[in-house]
């Protein structure tokens, strides 16, 4: 196979968020997410592999086999052709999206992160992780936030894209109505919010870390805009307690997640 055969023309083109929405389809790069796609049935469509991963890694082939998906050995330069990374893990793997609708989100739900116009694909990939490990229920991508199957994205979610339900839906306002409606309080993250994390254990906070939550935050620039700060239950602020002027939003996200998992106790 080289790198003018259709099927790496094609996989390639997987790479521009137009033709993911018309295929329905993305990249996953890494053994690592390669790992995570094949264990959920029905998402990976084939796999391209260096003859030095398939050495490497042979129970991602065995899994491949098990799974009855097309393995693939390619050289070097046709697996940089359809690599995203400025350095190839080796092995890329072509799945069907795994990205749903506000249905996704279970109806016993406690703990969601809303991410509203979020740009970077790095951050967005890195808060799907953190929300996955801190043992989120679901996140949401609402406004013009950045496609979470971008292939930096996908990378920066080191396979948790494929544990826990990721949503996309434009309407802000309507996933707020949907996460109330399963009972979840609405917290905006905001730096200049007067209340604070620390304010959880203070007597006539209204901060309620045990309760069913839905964490919203904003655009790595700008933060939220003041009509959907204004829209959440209450603005809470991560304290800054040394001189950093703030926190990287995935840093934040896992700061504030982290905490309504530790209140919530009997997750």
């Amino acid at each position: 196979m080289t790198v003018r055969s259709g099927r790496i023309k094609r996989a390639r083109r997987l790479a521009t968020r137009r033709f993911r929405a018309e295929t329905g389809e993305f990249l996953a790069e890494g053994p690592q997410a390669v790992r995570e796609a094949l264990a959920v049935p029905d998402v990976v469509l084939e796999v391209f592999a260096t003859a030095a991963v398939q050495e490497r890694h042979p129970l991602l082939h065995q899994a491949a086999d098990a799974a009855s998906v097309t393995w693939t050995v390619v050289d070097d330069e046709v697996l940089a052709e359809v690599a995203d990374a400025t350095t190839p893990q080796g092995i890329v793997a072509v799945c069907r999206t795994v990205v749903r609708g506000l249905e996704a989100v279970p109806d016993e739900a406690r703990l969601v992160v809303v991410c509203h116009d979020m740009r970077d694909p790095g951050n967005a990939g890195a808060v799907i992780r953190c929300a996955d490990a801190a043992g989120a229920d679901a996140v949401v991508l609402s406004a013009d936030s950045v496609d979470p199957t971008n292939p930096k994205a996908v990378r920066a979610g080191a396979g948790s894209l494929f544990h826990l339900p990721v949503v996309v839906h434009r309407d802000h306002d309507e996933v707020l109505d949907a996460l109330r409606a399963r009972g979840l309080q609405v917290l905006a993250t905001d730096g200049d919010a007067d209340v604070d994390l620390f304010d959880a254990d203070r007597e006539g906070s209204g901060l309620d870390l045990a309760a069913p939550t839905a964490w919203v935050m904003g655009n790595e620039a700008q933060g939220l805009p003041a009509e959907v700060r204004d829209a959440a239950d209450l603005a809470v602020a991560v304290p800054i307690l040394g001189r950093a002027e703030s926190l990287n939003l995935a840093t934040a996200a896992a700061v504030c997640l982290y905490a309504s998992a530790r209140a919530q106790g009997d997750r």
